[in-house]
């Protein structure tokens, strides 16, 4: 009997695991945000002190959510600015919206990156790991571009992009 209660007891906590796990896989589908990016660049810096990054965060999901940081090993100050009226301000992090898209791109909203640890050069990857409000982190890579470059997005303007 003893064997027989330790075998069940064994039993149920297996099949406990089971659907703990299997409802962690999200039938829901809403439960937590699903982000991709595209388009992400960077601009080869001028110098040590600053750069932009640029990209198009979307959300395939109909949850909400906040672009609320992001950590390089390039810098370790990474900033979300957003511009309004061609100045460009810090903020703690910008909406992206359900089953929307986010676009950080020259002239507009971007991540700026401060103190760089190195100067990237043209055909480098700049790695960045975006963190959201919902949403599990995502790595991507921004690929270092000529100065000049701007991606092709309908509503982008060439600016005074970093």
């Amino acid at each position: 009997m003893n064997a027989r209660t330790t075998r069940t007891l064994a039993v149920a906590l297996s099949l406990t695991a089971a659907l703990a796990i299997s409802g962690c896989s999200g039938e829901s589908g809403d439960a937590e945000p699903k982000m991709t990016v595209s388009g992400a660049f960077m601009p080869q810096p001028v110098n040590d002190k600053m750069a932009g990054g640029f990209l198009v965060i979307k959300n395939g999901s109909g949850a909400a959510d906040k672009l609320t940081g992001a950590t390089s090993p390039l810098s370790d100050d990474l900033q979300i600015h957003e511009t309004k009226d061609q100045k460009m301000q810090q903020v703690q992090s910008m909406d992206v919206p359900a089953n929307g898209e986010l676009r950080l791109e020259r002239g507009g909203n971007h991540i700026m990156f401060m103190g760089l640890k190195s100067t990237p050069k043209v055909g480098d990857k700049v790695t960045v790991e975006l963190r959201f409000e919902k949403a599990g982190p995502v790595k991507v890579e921004l690929d270092v571009k000529d100065r000049t470059y701007n991606a092709q997005a309908p509503t982008s303007t060439a600016g005074n992009g970093h």
